[in-house]
């Protein structure tokens, strides 16, 4: 029975657990295992550290139903605090993940179990709409974008968020990650909520975000002119960078906090 240490962290709420270079064969019922939050230590997802040259480390991400991910803006974060606490500094980390590499900045805060990360997202690409999306029932006078920031989203905008059944319109299509989005309250934010394949409604969700508000500008949700977007959802606000329209490019700025190292049997 092999011995595992593992750190937990959140980011505005989506809580993640990182265990570096386990010796265990099968990642994904571990990530079921771990994840559970009856049986287990509880989490949205699993991050999974390994040596790869030139990099801080590779990530891979397994969703609390053992899937495989190919990103996450709040994973990365909490990650990135993961290995600044092995390697005793907050210098910039390159990371490895299946959607590519990733820059992350970290900086302090006025809370020891606190940093805030700046992201380099990569893209926002367009998708082609996912299989059975006409199983929503979306109303095609709505706002609707699919778009790819190394993973898939597919973003609606809806009147109010808060009275949309996002539950069941997620098991409709549990294979999308899906957001809702409105406009405001202020000028250039918007308000968000989401449900993840692979986890279901979380708190937040970093890839989302970027999506989010991404397609808020092309909307004109926020200004045409807008640099960053406050993306507000249920865990708390993260920032999305955008660059111009041309260079596609976004950064997603937002906290990641520890909370606990544990110890388990693999």
């Amino acid at each position: 029975m092999t011995l595992l240490t593992l750190t937990k962290h959140h980011g505005l709420g989506n809580d993640f657990l990182v265990v570096h270079e386990p010796d265990v064969a099968d990642l994904a019922a571990l990530a079921r295992r771990l994840c559970d939050r009856r049986r287990g230590l509880g989490a949205d997802g699993l991050l999974v550290a390994s040596r790869a040259d030139g990099f801080v480390a590779r990530m891979v991400l397994h969703n609390a139903d053992g899937s495989r991910a190919e990103m996450s803006g709040n994973g990365i974060r909490c990650f990135a605090q993961a290995m600044a606490a092995r390697l005793g500094h907050l210098e910039p980390q390159r990371i490895l993940t299946d959607a590519g590499e990733r820059l992350v900045t970290l900086t302090a805060t006025d809370r020891a179990d606190v940093v805030l990360a700046a992201v380099d997202m990569g893209e926002v690409a367009d998708l082609p709409e996912p299989a059975g999306w006409s199983a929503l029932g979306c109303d095609p006078m709505r706002p609707v974008r699919h778009l790819s920031l190394g993973n898939p989203h597919s973003v609606v905008g809806v009147d109010e968020v808060g009275v949309v059944d996002l539950a069941a319109l997620g098991q409709l299509l549990p294979h999308v990650n899906l957001e809702i989005v409105e406009p405001g309250p202020e000028p250039h934010a918007v308000t968000m909520r989401v449900h993840e394949r692979g986890a279901g409604i979380t708190e937040a969700c970093g890839t989302g975000a970027c999506a989010t508000a991404w397609a808020a500008r092309q909307w004109g949700l926020v200004p045409s002119t807008c640099a960053e977007v406050v993306v507000h959802m249920d865990g708390g606000d993260a920032t999305v960078r955008l660059d111009t329209p041309a260079l596609g490019r976004v950064t997603l700025v937002g906290p990641a906090q520890y909370v606990a190292t544990m110890q388990v049997n693999a």
